[in-house]
């Protein structure tokens, strides 16, 4: 597959951005005129009243939020899946913030994605397959006059288009190294790729001499001029990979300059840094200024204020630590003056926003398992919490008077909300799934707080089965989170979904144990160094304490967990003591000498382990090396099922088949699932529904006898 082609199924679906546990990736939708979208459930699915694999794949996910100029109207994506034809189609809606119904703008002609308003609120700008490749495409708010605005030779990844609307850029993938062909012409048939350095691949696909690139054009009356590649001859991705995320290359208010982000390393150093920096790019010299160069770690996410006094962005300061503290920054751009906003605030800054007096910030932070929206005043820095409650809040925009909000939970998907910044009051807009929830019910959420072995307190999420009765026992699953520092939190997941989970009556326990963010940086620290350590404590306090409970049958509890949380699977398999009678292991870390050199990210072990494995004087490193999983593998008596995917760059498969070899060899039950066409993440429709028929199936074997 080309790398334009994989760039292209990256953009749009990620929700959370550690590395292994996050929803990062999107297949690009049908193009198929006859697609057909049925989200009715049947007379079955109504009178078993739960969700199951099935009704989940008939969801609306909604996506690119943006509001109009004045505020009063949403644009929005949603994506709907036909699991028979193993599919799915992404259209644009429009609903009034007022409240509602909400209108569809295109049709299942073609998949939409990065929706954008024109100056005036007439009309909007978005990208579609519906020609063949992605183009630029326009329709009235009122979805009148659909235009095809480009015809470029190739696939654009994302644009934006200037404030005084007399330019555009948008990103492409440029061929920049040779390739095999280019360096053998004789022999064209030759499949084989020649590497000289680091990185030759990431995530999920290999590199192929091609980097994204931003290009500058004209565009008048939406006709778009010759373009100008202003990243020429640079062989690394603008916007960065792995997210390709066009919101990172943002025109200033006055249109003479382009800040972006990147990652301008080569080789080794570009494996072994997390080192990207903003660039500002000045239309008039053509000249390029790298304005972060004192920072070592990320510089991501720049937004200009709307007068264009400033610049925001948020920053790690640890190069080699991509889970570091997203500390919000901001630059006076007349005097280059930089302030640490969020000084002093122990959260994270997810995504933000300027207030359209720019003087206030609004952004998304997690905190005690949650994630809520906040405002900074950029003059006197105090910062105000705008929502409580047991829910996620991961995107904040204000335009006009409105401010609007993403929001979910583990009981329902995301939905698009107006909040009240005075009150903190929240007005549901959109509905996109009530259709499904007016017949299914859900599992309660329960917030219990767990004392660990060092004393301190661990939230922990008890999720029990939507028929719960506290008379009867039921079977429990610890969950362990990928990430490592990921938080669990009130998210809905499409893949890990809870509730699937506890429709099948089970108990599920998943804790917030060391190393998850949104209880302070010192928590989310802990554990790089000390994988076996406080975490894996953590996991067995948070089972321990629940199997307490009369309602949970101690003799039947089974462990889970994907990546990180995989890792955690395989450790725990060998050192348990009969606690579980059965654990599935998805994508997950067995032998950490092999994942080492197998990795494409060196900087993440390099941070989390301690550093290579054979550096024999690194205590830190050999102490984790000392601990790896496989080598407990001898005390493994429990049932194991493994997944993996071929394609999964992240965590090489082979991780997998050595741990499945690991426990047939030793005549220990087991299972292995492999997805050739998967990555880290299994998305497609028949092979999800597949993974969770497989996952339940090999739970009940053990836990439901």
């Amino acid at each position: 597959m080309k790398k334009s082609t994989l760039k292209l199924t990256l953009i749009g679906m990620a929700l959370m951005t550690s590395l292994w546990s996050c929803d990062s990736k999107k297949e690009i939708a049908s193009t198929d005129a006859t697609f057909t979208i049925d989200t009715a459930l049947t007379a079955d699915e109504i009178s078993k009243g739960i969700l199951s694999p099935e009704i989940l794949w008939k969801f609306g996910r909604v996506g690119s939020p943006a509001l109009s100029p004045d505020g009063k109207t949403l644009a929005y994506t949603i994506s709907y899946y036909n699991l028979k034809d193993n599919k799915g189609v992404t259209n644009l809606y429009v609903i009034p913030t007022s409240g509602g119904n909400p209108v569809k703008l295109t049709d299942a002609t073609g998949s939409e994605s990065n929706p954008q308003w024109s100056a005036d609120g007439k009309s909007i700008r978005f990208l579609s397959t519906r020609s063949g490749s992605s183009q630029l495409w326009e329709i009235t708010a009122t979805g009148e006059d659909l235009k095809q605005l480009s015809k470029v030779d190739g696939d654009i990844n994302g644009f934006n288009i200037s404030p005084l609307e007399d330019k555009i850029l948008y990103a492409m993938d440029v061929k920049v190294d040779m390739a095999t062909i280019d360096k053998h012409p004789d022999m064209p048939k030759a499949n084989v790729r020649i590497i000289e350095q680091l990185m030759y691949r990431h995530w999920n696909y290999w590199e192929d001499g091609s980097y994204s690139h931003v290009f500058v054009a004209n565009f008048a009356k939406g006709n778009i001029g010759e373009a100008k590649d202003i990243n020429k001859d640079e062989a690394w991705d603008t916007p960065m990979a792995t997210d390709f995320d066009i919101a990172e290359v943002q025109w200033s208010p006055d249109g003479k300059n382009i800040v972006y982000v990147s990652k301008k390393l080569i080789g080794k150093e570009y494996a072994v840094s997390t080192n990207s920096d903003l660039y500002l790019y000045n239309l008039e010299s053509g000249e390029t200024k790298n304005i972060t160069t004192e920072n070592m770690g990320y510089d991501r996410n720049p937004a200009y204020s709307p007068d264009g006094k400033y610049l925001a962005w948020w920053s790690m300061e640890k190069n080699g630590y991509e889970s570091d503290q997203k500390r919000l920054f901001v630059m006076e751009l007349t005097t280059g003056t930089k302030t640490y906003l969020t000084n002093g605030f122990d959260q994270n800054v997810e995504q933000f926003d300027w207030a359209p007096n720019s003087q206030d910030i609004y952004f998304a932070s997690g905190i005690k398992g949650t994630e809520q929206l906040y405002k900074i005043n950029v003059a006197s820095k105090q910062i105000a919490q705008i929502t409580k409650g047991m829910h996620n809040y991961v995107f904040a925009q204000k335009r006009g008077d409105v401010l609007l909000g993403e929001k979910m939970s583990m009981s329902m998907a995301p939905e698009f909300f107006t909040v009240d910044e005075a009150t903190g009051t929240e007005t549901q807009l959109t509905k996109t799934n009530e259709h499904i929830y007016r017949h299914i019910k859900m599992g309660k959420s329960v917030e219990r707080w767990i004392k660990t072995t060092d004393g301190k307190d661990m939230l922990t999420w008890v999720i029990l089965p939507p028929n719960f009765d506290s008379t009867k026992v039921y079977p429990a699953l610890l969950y362990c989170q990928g990430g490592p520092q990921s938080t669990v939190s009130q998210n809905w997941s499409f893949r890990w979904n809870f509730q699937i989970m506890a429709a099948n009556d089970y108990v599920i326990v998943a804790p917030n144990r060391r190393g998850v963010p949104s209880f302070g940086k010192a928590w989310n620290e802990q554990i790089s160094g000390d994988y076996s350590g406080q975490n894996i404590k953590d996991y067995l306090s948070a089972i321990d304490n629940v199997k307490q409970e009369k309602w949970v049958d101690e003799n039947r509890l089974g462990c889970v967990g994907a990546s990180y949380g995989g890792y955690s699977v395989y450790y725990l398999a060998g050192t348990h003591q009969k606690r579980f009678k059965v654990f599935i292991a998805h994508n997950g870390m067995f032998n950490f000498e092999s994942f080492y050199a197998g990795t494409e990210e060196t900087f993440f072990p390099n941070n989390d382990f301690g550093g290579a494995y054979w550096d024999k004087n690194n205590k830190v490193a050999q102490r984790t090396y000392a601990n790896s999983p496989h080598k407990l593998v001898g005390n493994w008596d429990t049932p194991i099922m493994i997944v993996v995917g071929e394609m999964d760059l992240r965590i090489p498969y082979t991780e997998g088949l050595q741990a499945f070899n690991a426990a047939q060899l030793q005549g220990v039950p087991s299972k292995l699932l492999v997805y050739p066409t998967e990555t880290h993440f299994v998305t497609k429709p028949q092979n999800a529904v597949i993974w969770q028929r497989e996952f339940f199936s090999w739970l009940d074997k053990y836990l439901k006898k």
